[in-house]
């Protein structure tokens, strides 16, 4: 671990769902000396040691350079999801986006680069077993989000080679959950009216067991527990998976919602997921819902041996929190997590 007392860190994407955490666990670190949160619009709430800059990445008048000047580390959060209508919008904000960073990284001399990508952006694997870093990072090409994330693990691969005296780090979570972002998540992937108390477990009397729906989930601060210790770890490099046991699948949501899973065939699923997102009912797409399904099971040993880190919450304490978030509009005073209950 770095001995260093003073460091002073950056953040993009500093007020969506793990921009809110990882602001909040830097700004109660004594080895931080400050923390800049940038987001495109600055937020009401706020952390000690925090300052604030509206800065949009995906503007070519952006002088990230500038905001990176003196950083002893940049966490590079910044994301859109939607329009997933429009992929070239997304494309803007997420890869262009990205770059500008990854270049205004080196142009600022910034020693410390920690990058959000995903376990989206490992290519089809297996799921009755785990698989370690190494497992190939192409994605799910008809996923725009898989498509992104995939793309930039190879721009930095060409970052790494070109400016070595920048230490890299990728992380690779799993989904991502907290009570502060159910109002958030139910507008990116469920649609900005879907009723919150929906989600009481009375009304869903079964749930779809759809074959290859299994994946894993991690609480938000669990994930920025692992982006706070890779600042700090002078010797991370590279790519660490982060998820959180057990595995989810329609028998341990089941019992955790006292449903009946039944098994329904992936094509009638998928073909009402494209239906509803064709008429724009759901923002969520068919292609998403592909990739989820052949999502591997990640191995997250790296992280918990050379980085010392250790999930706090089980999965299934993540779905809970996050099902009574949605009930209740959960929410924070940040454009993105703004809470709203619907129905």
């Amino acid at each position: 671990m770095s001995s260093s007392v003073g460091s002073r860190v950056v953040v993009t994407g500093a007020t969506g769902n793990v921009g809110t955490s990882v602001v909040r666990l830097l700004s109660e670190d004594p080895a931080v000396k400050s923390v800049r949160g940038l987001a495109r619009r600055t937020p009401d709430w706020s952390a000690e040691k925090t300052e604030w800059s509206a800065v949009d990445i995906a503007s070519d008048r952006a002088n990230l350079a500038e905001r990176f000047e003196g950083a002893d580390a940049v966490i590079h959060l910044a994301w859109a999801f939607q329009p997933t209508h429009d992929p070239a919008t997304t494309w803007r904000t997420n890869v262009l986006g990205s770059i500008r960073v990854f270049e205004a990284v080196a142009a600022a001399r910034v020693p410390v680069l920690v990058h959000a990508s995903s376990v989206g952006a490992y290519s089809p694997g297996p799921k009755d077993r785990e698989v370690n870093e190494s497992w190939p990072t192409h994605g799910w090409p008809d996923a725009a989000y898989c498509r992104e994330k995939a793309y930039l693990e190879r721009t930095l691969d060409v970052f790494e080679r070109d400016h070595p005296e920048v230490r890299v780090v990728r992380m690779r979570p799993a989904f991502l959950f907290k009570w502060q972002s159910a109002s958030e998540q139910r507008r990116i992937f469920g649609g900005r009216f879907l009723p919150g108390p929906l989600a009481r477990p009375e009304l869903l009397p079964f749930l779809p067991d759809v074959p290859g729906l299994r994946v894993q989930a991690l609480h938000t601060d669990d994930a920025a527990e692992a982006y706070r210790l890779a600042v700090h770890t002078d010797t991370a490099r590279g790519p660490f998976n982060l998820a959180a046991d057990p595995p989810l699948d329609a028998g341990v949501l089941a019992e955790l919602l006292g449903s009946r899973p039944v098994r329904l065939p992936r094509t009638a699923v998928r073909s009402a997921i494209a239906a509803a997102w064709g008429l724009h009912l759901l923002p969520a797409s068919p292609h998403l819902f592909d990739a989820v399904l052949r999502l591997p099971m990640m191995d997250s040993g790296r992280a918990r041996a050379e980085l010392g880190w250790q999930p706090r919450y089980t999965a299934t304490e993540v779905i809970q929190e996050f099902l009574d978030g949605l009930q209740k509009g959960g929410g924070m005073e940040t454009e993105p997590m703004r809470g709203r209950k619907v129905g």
